[in-house]
């Protein structure tokens, strides 16, 4: 049995053109990295804003083992009740439960079996339920299942990323921040063993702010105008973490960013 398992974490998916970029490079990306479970935040995949069960069936045919999301997950009802049915498609655990959907999964690659929870912060985001006590007790819940348990926690506030990193350090694999498009080059392991990084960046069009077209983000600055922000079409560039856990303890061993333009 092998004693490591790699996890390749890609950030938030945006528009077509990051949707193109998993879609034509995920596989090649997968056998380069060696990676042995991968993992995308699909909430921005349509047009910016949410997913439709089309781009998740074409995600999951182009080898990703489990879809996060976040808050613009609710963005289009279509995909409320594949939240119900398709176990693999995370919404943020610490929702309230009366909605559609669940924010963990169980996932078994070369007879291992792993956890992902998908939680969100509240800090300049909506008031949820306390994602650190929920993380708390959905990482008991699976450790009785599995050692190995990798954390999306889809954030604004680096305090906010950090401070439940430390809170839960030791008792998952990896906290991995997702949703601000910017990839953070602060990744480390945790005294605990639990690998962290604050964000790891986006799947989308390069020349951009954060995956939109810049020239509405530069009018939006300078008059303060609400103006509706659009997927700009470019070339994308893939951006994510790749995780080295040892099985038996659940511990990151190793973790480095991952960066790559697009083939398209």
């Amino acid at each position: 049995m092998i004693s490591v398992i790699r996890v390749l974490l890609l950030g938030d998916v945006i528009g077509q053109s990051g949707c193109r970029a998993i879609f034509m490079n995920l596989k090649s990306i997968t056998k380069k990295t060696k990676a042995d479970m991968v993992i995308i935040n699909g909430e921005n995949a349509n047009q910016g804003f949410g997913l439709t069960a089309e781009i998740m069936t074409t995600f999951f045919k182009s080898g990703v083992d489990v879809i996060t999301s976040g808050n613009h997950i609710w963005q289009h009802k279509e995909i409320y009740p594949y939240l119900k049915s398709e176990d693999k498609l995370l919404r943020p655990e610490n929702y309230d439960e009366s909605l559609p959907g669940k924010g963990s999964c169980l996932i078994s690659k070369k007879e291992i079996k792993m956890a992902v929870v998908n939680l969100e912060g509240r800090m300049f985001l909506s008031p949820l339920r306390c994602p650190f006590k929920i993380g708390r007790d959905t990482a008991r819940r699976l450790s009785r299942e599995t050692k190995v348990i990798i954390v999306d926690f889809h954030a604004e506030s680096v305090e906010e990323k950090e401070a439940l990193a430390l809170y839960l350090d030791g008792q998952v694999s990896a906290v991995i921040g997702t949703h601000t498009h910017v990839q953070t080059g602060d990744q480390r392991i945790l005294p605990g063993g639990t690998g962290y990084l604050t964000d790891v960046g986006m799947v989308g069009p390069k020349d951009s702010v954060i995956g939109m077209n810049r020239e509405i983000a530069i009018q939006r600055g300078l008059t303060q105008m609400p103006l509706k922000m659009d997927v700009v079409e470019k070339p994308a560039i893939i951006m994510g973490v790749l995780l080295e856990i040892d099985i038996q303890s659940g511990k990151t061993v190793a973790i480095e960013l991952f960066t790559e333009n697009a083939s398209m």
